[in-house]
């Protein structure tokens, strides 16, 4: 496996490097892939956006950079589907431009809690299954996968996101498993892996802090998971996710690309990706 950073690790430094500032810094840290997030001030001129995209995707390239995954938002419930699936498809032409192989979009938050019925995932499982195929088979003919991450608290758990893939039944579509993400869903991270590890296009590596919803709020930069435990983001290595047995895990099931870091810590966002960059290293080779 080799490791790469999401350059949304780097919180405010994106303004102070930028962004070319930053990949310089994932060269530094011994990494070998980027992957981007949404960038929204190109969210109403999507041919500026590819322009930005192919400058940003020729640099990666130019200092020995992969661009690895373009991990973007979607909402297939709350908005008009048709032209959601529209507005993803121009997204996939971004992921293009970057250099991505692989594109992760949302499914959706859920509904609202005003609404009371029809919310369950089972119910809504055929939109989300023809919104993700319409945009897997436009991808595919780019030569691009698109998947699900574990991410949203709706479509979150790993025995959803399996029968979301499934539902879907396209070679294109995959998973991009986060082994840290599922602590939002309060799912073990060991069971979840081993489900969704056979499907996984991409994988995310990132670590929690967590503490039990029956004790005191820990106060400033914890927030909740959806069964109301606590949870605060983490160096690499030094939180509560079994991130090692989760690598194995991936690793027996035969993934052998890229582990993309996420931080999500109170610490400086260098200091925390550049020991979660060494931390990572450690536990791959064991």
């Amino acid at each position: 496996m080799k490791i790469g950073v999401s350059l949304y690790s780097f919180h405010g430094y994106n303004e102070s490097l930028g962004i070319k500032g930053c990949i310089d810094k994932v060269k530094e840290f011994g990494a070998e892939g980027v992957d981007f997030v949404e960038t929204p001030q190109y969210a109403n001129d999507l041919e500026a956006y590819k322009a930005y995209a192919k400058d940003i995707g020729d640099y990666c390239k130019s200092v020995g950079i992969q661009p690895l995954c373009f991990c973007v938002g979607a909402d297939f419930l709350n908005r008009d589907l048709d032209a959601e699936i529209e507005r993803v498809k121009g997204l996939v032409d971004v992921a293009e431009a970057y250099g991505c192989p692989v594109i992760r979009h949302d499914a959706t938050p859920g509904y609202p809690v005003s609404v009371k019925t029809g919310r369950s995932f089972d119910h809504v499982l055929p939109i989300l299954a023809k919104a993700y195929r319409a945009v897997t088979e436009y991808a595919e003919t780019k030569g691009i996968k698109t998947c699900i991450e574990n991410h949203g608290f709706f479509a979150q758990d790993p025995d959803r996101v399996e029968k979301l893939i499934n539902a879907v039944n396209h070679p294109n579509f995959g998973a991009l498993v986060d082994i840290g993400n599922f602590a939002c869903a309060d799912a073990d991270h060991n069971y979840a892996v081993g489900l969704l590890a056979p499907y996984a296009f991409h994988a995310h590596a990132k670590d929690f802090h967590k503490k039990s919803g029956s004790l005191d709020n820990p106060g400033e930069g914890w927030f909740m998971s959806r069964g109301g435990n606590y949870l605060r983001g983490s160096i690499i290595g030094q939180g509560d996710v079994p991130v090692r047995q989760c690598i194995n895990t991936l690793r027996r099931n035969g993934y052998d690309g890229f582990l993309t870091i996420e931080f999500e810590g109170m610490e400086d966002a260098l200091k925390g990706v550049r020991i979660g960059c060494d931390n990572l290293k450690r536990f791959i080779e064991m």
